[in-house]
């Protein structure tokens, strides 16, 4: 078990809100887990995703896959966000990290640490992101000896670690985005949400895409999903919470569903309820967000979401994940690498895994060999999500 270097915080309290807020998590862990959305990855004798399991994420916009990271695997996890967290700045825009070495992503040009004051929401209710969070959610009182600022996110997440990038290649997990997004889909982009206990932020609800809500071809699954493997699990205190099948009605207005809601508590929002090692996947346009973690409990989820093709190519987009672009072939087949790399590395790993073929590659895997030479040409590569 390794220990991992957070700050130790004491009891927070909700204040005025917190016999509502109890009860309000109490409620919403009971309609989660009502619904039919969780369960074993599982195929067909065909090799094809349970049918099942595709038409509750279709209704609901989102499904727990339950038991998919084994022992070894969250312990490789464990091991490298312990790192991560060991090498991040001492503070928000230092050179260095505790041991006075140079910090985890100094050296790089895209954005890589992203820091938030304890139990605050930094983007609710501003312009921030195309103004996608357009409401603000509650701050709970930092407590006493907080620090200014914590880690809570560690973009191109796999650069810096080996488990995530494996992770990213879980034939499973490939094999459900091929299911739902195409042979030929593309990558979006990778994190870690680390949500520290009593100390960690809010993210205000939204919905992530932005591109695509006035095409005519709009549907439910035009802005991609994203994976989030639960290295502890989550519940309702330190996760995410989605409103069902809101991933269906276009782009929602979020300011007054909180104002008739009277508070940020949306009544018709559940939270993701997951053990370690299972890994949802959540619709980019679903109603979510989550709040702060008041919880003694740390939240460490590896984040990793994939787009239709049709989606990207040819889109112009940007300004929230990197810099504005026009997604032609080249770069989202350079960008595709990474899928390539993890194969590699996962096969490196877990040996007697049947590697999963990602198609817009086929025949061409001994070009892509994950070694220390590999590893420094990644450097950046964030620079190039597809955000849309």
């Amino acid at each position: 078990m390794v220990n991992l270097p957070l700050i130790e915080a004491p009891e927070v309290d909700y204040g005025a809100d917190e016999e509502a807020m109890v009860r309000y998590r109490r409620e919403g862990t009971e309609r989660a887990l009502a619904l039919d959305n969780r369960g074993p990855i599982r195929f067909t004798t065909d090799g094809e995703l349970d049918p099942a399991a595709i038409d509750a994420y279709s209704r609901h916009g989102f499904y727990v896959f339950q038991d998919v990271l084994g022992a070894q695997e969250l312990a490789d996890l464990e091991h490298d966000v312990a790192d991560l967290l060991d090498r991040a700045p001492v503070t928000k825009g230092a050179p260095l990290d505790r041991h006075g070495r140079p910090a985890l992503g100094a050296d790089c040009t895209a954005r890589t640490i992203s820091w938030v004051r304890p139990l605050s929401d930094p983007i609710g209710g501003t312009d921030a992101a195309h103004g996608r969070h357009p409401a603000k959610m509650s701050e709970p009182v930092a407590p006493d000896g907080a620090p200014e600022w914590v880690v809570q996110l560690v973009l191109g997440s796999l650069q810096f670690s080996d488990a995530c990038l494996r992770v990213y290649s879980h034939p499973e997990l490939l094999a459900v985005a091929a299911a739902i997004n195409g042979d030929d889909f593309t990558p979006f982009n990778e994190a870690v949400w680390i949500k520290q206990p009593r100390l960690g932020g809010s993210v205000a609800w939204h919905q992530d895409g932005w591109t695509h809500w006035d095409s005519p071809d709009l549907d439910e699954g035009t802005h991609g999903f994203n994976f989030m493997g639960q290295l502890y699990g989550c519940d309702a205190a330190n996760g995410l919470w989605v409103v069902p099948g809101s991933h269906r009605t276009g782009k929602a207005d979020i300011a007054a569903m909180v104002a008739a809601a009277g508070s940020d508590r949306l009544p018709d929002a559940v939270p993701l309820i997951c053990d370690p090692g299972d890994v949802a996947i959540t619709n980019r346009q679903a109603i979510h967000g989550s709040f702060a973690n008041t919880s003694p409990d740390v939240r460490v989820t590896i984040n990793f979401g994939f787009h239709r093709r049709r989606s990207v190519l040819g889109v112009t987009s940007g300004g929230v994940h990197n810099e504005i672009t026009t997604y032609d072939e080249a770069y989202i087949r350079e960008r595709s690498k990474l899928i390539m790399y993890g194969i590699d590395a996962r096969k490196q790993r877990f040996g007697d895994e049947t590697p999963f073929t990602y198609q817009p590659f086929a025949g061409e895997e001994d070009a892509y060999r994950w070694t220390p030479e590999a590893r420094a040409a990644i450097k950046d590569y964030n620079l190039r999500d597809l955000g849309i």
